[in-house]
């Protein structure tokens, strides 16, 4: 039986998720900030279920940005075809394992439709007790704390800069107006970090998924000229020092590039698996 989930629906949404934790972040984050109901607000979705009886197998969410995410090991092409007939809006990506991903982007028949992102990047996971600190952040030589409102427009012009080099996305006007829209939403929720060198910004990390005991590293980002320094590595190292303090006990990320596998590895995570990530134009 496939249904639409609504308020009431959380607990069997997240008996079920909690079986791919590491793989199901954006819906289990996105479900736990604002709920199965559809507005039209930020980190809103049209959730859409398969259920044998009153346990779910699947589900598919078709979310406020036009993302697609799924968590299916059965019946995917039912779910995802079925979120979007319930949404009645465009698709711009899909996420979640990568054998659903890409089972997903046939049954919605987009096969052929122009991805400048289509990534099966590794998924690395790691219990923050076992989190390796770089020395410069140890000792203090590095500080890494949420960016100030005033830092506000270098975050977001950073965030346009990663959009171009890592999601290929085209420059213009309007990249600048989305990445400025994300940026105020992560800034709200205390949800990303600068790397500080002798008072100087010079890397940038984020949690795009987050929950009281695990978060999702995202948006990872040192300027071109400070890049082969360990900023990256740092960075990183530094949000989950704040998120271990508040009693996060594991992170997720995953990962394309082979220099940032390597800085990933470098702190104490391990492969666990393949995460698919498909962006349309």
């Amino acid at each position: 039986m496939l249904r639409s989930l609504h308020a009431g629906d959380e607990a069997a949404l997240e008996a079920f998720l909690l079986q791919q934790a590491d793989f199901s972040m954006f819906l289990r984050s996105n479900a736990l900030a604002a709920g199965l109901d559809y507005h039209g607000h930020a980190l809103e979705a049209d959730y859409v279920a398969a259920f044998e009886g009153d346990r779910i197998v699947a589900v598919a969410a078709h979310c406020w940005n036009g993302m697609v995410l799924v968590q299916a090991p059965e019946q995917v092409a039912a779910v995802a075809r079925a979120a979007v007939a319930h949404s009645g809006r465009a698709v711009t990506g899909t996420s979640g394992p990568a054998e659903q991903v890409v089972a997903a982007r046939t049954a919605l028949g987009l096969d052929d439709r122009p991805t400048p992102k289509f990534g099966r990047e590794e998924l690395f996971a790691l219990d923050l007790a076992d989190l390796v600190v770089p020395a410069p952040l140890a000792d203090g030589r590095w500080i890494a704390r949420p960016p100030h409102d005033v830092e506000l427009d270098l975050v977001i012009d950073w965030r346009v800069d990663f959009m171009i080099e890592a999601l290929h996305r085209s420059a213009g006007a309007g990249l600048r107006d989305e990445a400025a829209a994300l940026m105020e939403l992560v800034h709200g929720r205390r949800s990303h970090w600068l790397l500080l060198d002798a008072g100087r910004p010079v890397a940038y990390s984020a949690f795009n998924a987050r929950l009281p005991d695990i978060v999702q590293v995202g948006g990872v980002w040192v300027p071109v000229d400070l890049r082969g320094r360990g900023y990256g590595r740092a960075v990183v190292a530094g949000s989950l020092l704040d998120a271990r303090a508040q009693g996060v006990r594991r992170s997720v990320l995953f990962a394309e590039r082979d220099d940032a596998k390597r800085a990933y590895r470098g702190l104490g995570y391990a492969v666990v698996g393949e995460y698919g990530f498909v962006l349309f134009t």
